[in-house]
Formats: C-alpha cells, sequence, structure tokens
C-alpha cells in the first residue's frame, strides 16, 4: 500500500507542480477536438455516400459513383486506422504538396474513416424509412434530392442515432492512436507524465478512467436524446 501512495505521490507532483496537467489539458482538448469535428465530416461525406448508393442505377453516372463510393468504403473499412494515418500524414500528402499538422491530419482521417462506416449506417437508415415518404414527396412536387434532405434524411438520422453513438464513442477510443502522426492527445500526455515521474502505473490508470468517464457521458447524452425524441414521437 505504502508503495502505491508513493506513486500517486510521484504522478501528482509531476501533474501538478512541474505542469503536467497543461499537457493533459491540451491532450483532451485535442482528443475532443479530433473526435468531434471527425464525426462531422464523416456524417457529412456518410450522408453522401448513402444518399449515392441508394439513387436508382438507370444511369450511368449513379453507376460510376457507386462504384467509386465502393472503392471508398472498402479502403477506409478494410485498413486500421493507424496504417490511414501513416499513410496520408506520411505518404499521400507530401505527394501532393500539402503540409498539414498531426491534429488536423487526424482530424481529416479521422472524418473520412468515420464517413465510411457512417455511410452504411446512413444507407441502412435510409432504408428503414417508409418508401411511401419518398412517394409522398415526390407526389407533391419535390425533387429526389430535396425528397431526401427534407424528409428522408432526417427520419434516417432519428433511426440510426443510437448508432451514430456508438460511432462517436469509437472516435474517441481511437484518438490513441495519433500520436503515430505526432498528435498531443491523452495518450501523449500521461506518457510523458510516466516517463518524468520514472513510473507508468498510475498515470496509464489515470489515462483509462478520464477515457471512462468521456464515454459514460457521451453514453447519457445519448440515452437523453433518444428519451427526447421518443417524447416528440409520441406527441406527434
Amino acid at each position: 500500500m505504502d508503495g502505491f501512495i508513493k506513486k500517486i505521490n510521484k504522478f501528482l507532483d509531476v501533474l501538478i507542480n512541474s505542469g503536467g496537467y497543461v499537457k493533459v489539458l491540451e491532450g483532451l482538448r485535442n482528443t475532443v477536438i479530433i473526435a468531434v469535428l471527425g464525426l462531422i465530416i464523416g456524417i457529412i461525406i456518410g450522408t453522401i455516400i448513402a444518399t449515392v448508393r441508394v439513387v436508382p442505377k438507370y444511369k450511368r453516372l449513379p453507376r460510376v459513383l457507386n462504384g467509386i463510393c465502393s472503392v471508398y468504403v472498402g479502403f477506409f473499412r478494410g485498413t486500421p486506422m493507424v496504417v490511414q494515418l501513416l499513410l496520408f500524414y506520411y505518404v499521400m500528402l507530401p505527394l501532393i504538396g500539402v503540409n498539414m499538422s498531426g491534429v488536423n491530419v487526424s482530424i481529416f482521417v479521422f472524418g473520412l474513416n468515420s464517413g465510411a462506416y457512417i455511410s452504411e449506417m446512413m444507407r441502412a437508415g435510409i432504408q428503414s424509412v417508409d418508401p411511401g415518404q419518398m412517394e409522398a414527396g415526390r407526389a407533391v412536387g419535390l425533387s429526389f434530392a430535396t425528397t431526401m434532405m427534407k424528409i428522408v434524411i432526417p427520419q434516417a438520422v432519428k433511426n440510426i442515432l443510437p448508432t451514430l453513438g456508438n460511432e462517436f464513442i469509437a472516435l474517441i477510443k481511437e484518438t490513441s492512436v495519433v500520436s503515430f502522426v505526432g498528435a498531443a492527445d491523452l495518450y501523449v500526455a500521461f506518457n510523458m507524465i510516466g516517463t518524468n515521474s520514472y513510473e507508468f502505473m498510475v498515470p496509464y490508470l489515470a489515462m483509462a478512467i478520464i477515457y471512462i468517464v468521456m464515454i459514460l457521458l457521451i453514453s447519457a447524452g445519448i440515452k437523453l436524446m433518444e428519451r427526447g425524441l421518443a417524447r416528440s414521437d409520441r406527441r406527434s
């Protein structure tokens, strides 16, 4: 017990007296920014891809776009996140002469990765909406795109809200790999504290607790949103 208390004291000394908390706050900020912006980008990309994939394939253009989307989804779902980060940071972006920070590359890649997964969620959500909704929209003179954006997609998002919450949780946890491209996340912060204190047990325990607390808060927020939507459905 005394040994564990000494470990905690070492951890607190580096965290408070040596300014380790600054790194922790920076890592927490970057973790949240990467996950939130990645999810937003993913929702936009995923919605576009899902729309392309449910459009009738009578003409050549929809078939070509569907093929491109299939390759995109296959690549990002078929390779690990860390491989995607390394490819973009060290290969693809330098080849086209683009210089981005580790955090910005992480946001970009997380958005692309999330878009591939959300496209499948959104496609399932769109297909779960009663086809009569599309027919009703077209019957009153709305175009296919307008009907999708104003009638079908809002209902699809409501249907897949719990799954979107799971995707956000997955993004939060996957931010632990952004240190491979030089982004300062929670892992980097607590690893620095462990290195300076020559003790890694308590820093890594603290890091795990922070991740657990974030996931619990997100899960609670999702449940509140689900209850709000359920109440609005009952009122309507």
